[in-house]
């Protein structure tokens, strides 16, 4: 597999666009003024705890809400400017919290007592002596080398988890890695403790940035932008946190035609703007988002054929659509709970086919998506791990228009 990633700046907002062999699969779009909160860490007062649901509300920048959940493994850290009960999260209390997802719609940012910082490699956790190796690392010799490597650091307050790019890394590299992400933890526990409410103690890179430490190295070809400034930036922060990327950097020549335009990067976006996506077998799917979850339909549309073959169409229109679904929800980022509505079968094998589709779609995913199970009534269940808003409000969010400028 042969990744690209294209970075554009238009309309006020940076978009990071993910192909893979030639065909988009992601889009992002963040606003050049109203930028991402996700990931940042916050010293925040505890404004009020609502008890029937276990979470507590917490103001974490001037003016603005978070949502905590108490059921956490374990206490956030407090800071030492007001005192409190070991153990518990009180009203007024002073505690270090992280934004682990967006607001969406009319729920605020939810936070997280628990501070976890992402490297290229490794991803610091504060589970105690925790060593996690990614699931998509196979070969058990290198799991038990990267288990070797990584359980000399971990602490009663840390742990670690190897990232899929740690695979064939160097164990310097990682080495190098796991005690620059321990020292800036330690700065920030440290540096947070003293800290007035509101202050910020650390801002996580832009999404454009993050997506580059986010991909797999092996797959990923090209870094290519059409914004002298943007190319600078995504420079130095190669020089910094990986150099050997920066040969992949790419400043685009206008004269082979708009890079948007080049990659058909509007008409996708217009594209995934639509509830209605037509499928090649002339069968279409509506997807619509609601407050709740994502309901989506699946309809045989033009896709006829004779009474006799009717089940073997019913399993083509299926498959065509689980594999559709799977690239949909990844280009318009839809999260939660997701419904779909697949034409019935009765073939009992047919189910089964579609079931494995569905997994095999659904691994190519880097965010966690799961497939749960068919309910009585035959609707598909499948979860997507919340993060980021969806395009279609990341779009709403940062421009006028809902889209990218073609001028």
């Amino acid at each position: 597999m042969s990744d690209e990633l294209l970075i554009i700046r238009n309309n006020g907002q940076i978009f990071t666009v993910r192909t893979e062999n030639s065909h988009i699969v992601q889009i992002q779009a963040e606003s050049q003024e109203d930028k991402s909160i996700l990931g940042n860490i916050y010293v925040g007062k505890v404004r009020n705890i609502v008890k029937n649901i276990n979470a507590a509300f917490v103001e974490y920048n001037k003016g603005q809400m978070g949502y905590l959940p108490l059921d956490m493994k374990q206490c956030p850290i407090h800071t030492d400017g007001v005192p409190y009960q070991e153990g518990r999260v009180l009203v007024g209390d002073e505690i270090i919290v992280q934004t682990v997802r967006e607001a969406i719609k009319t729920k605020p940012p939810a936070l997280s007592g628990s501070i976890s910082l992402p490297g290229k490699y490794i991803v610091l956790v504060p589970d105690a002596y925790r060593v996690s190796i990614s699931s998509k690392i196979y070969d058990k010799d290198t799991r038990n080398q990267l288990l070797e490597i990584i359980n000399k650091y971990v602490t009663e307050s840390y742990g670690f988890i190897a990232r899929t790019n740690s695979a064939g890394a160097d164990t310097q590299d990682i080495i190098n890695e796991i005690e620059t992400l321990v020292k800036k933890y330690m700065d920030i526990v440290n540096f947070g403790k003293h800290k007035a409410a509101f202050s910020c103690l650390y801002s996580a890179p832009p999404a454009y940035l993050k997506s580059i430490i986010d991909s797999y190295n092996n797959e990923l070809s090209s870094i290519i932008t059409d914004d002298t400034g943007l190319y600078n930036n995504i420079k130095l922060f190669l020089e910094e946190k990986d150099a050997s990327l920066i040969d992949k950097l790419v400043l685009w020549d206008s004269s082979n035609g708009k890079l948007d335009a080049v990659y058909n990067i509007p008409r996708t976006i217009e594209h995934a703007l639509m509830p209605k996506v037509w499928l090649k077998s002339g069968a279409y799917i509506i997807i619509q988002p609601t407050e709740a979850l994502v309901s989506i339909d699946v309809n045989t549309g033009k896709a006829v054929s004779k009474k006799k073959d009717v089940q073997k169409t019913f399993l083509k229109v299926n498959m065509e659509a689980a594999k559709e679904i799977a690239l949909q929800l990844r280009i318009r980022n839809l999260s939660g709970i997701i419904i779909i509505d697949f034409i019935d079968m009765e073939n009992e094998e047919d189910n089964q086919q579609l079931i494995e589709c569905l997994r095999h779609e659904f691994a190519k995913d880097r965010v966690q998506t799961r497939f749960i199970g068919m309910t009585k009534l035959g609707l598909a269940e499948v979860t997507r791990k919340k993060a980021m808003k969806p395009l279609y409000m990341q779009l709403k969010g940062g421009s006028t228009r809902q889209g990218m400028s073609e001028n």
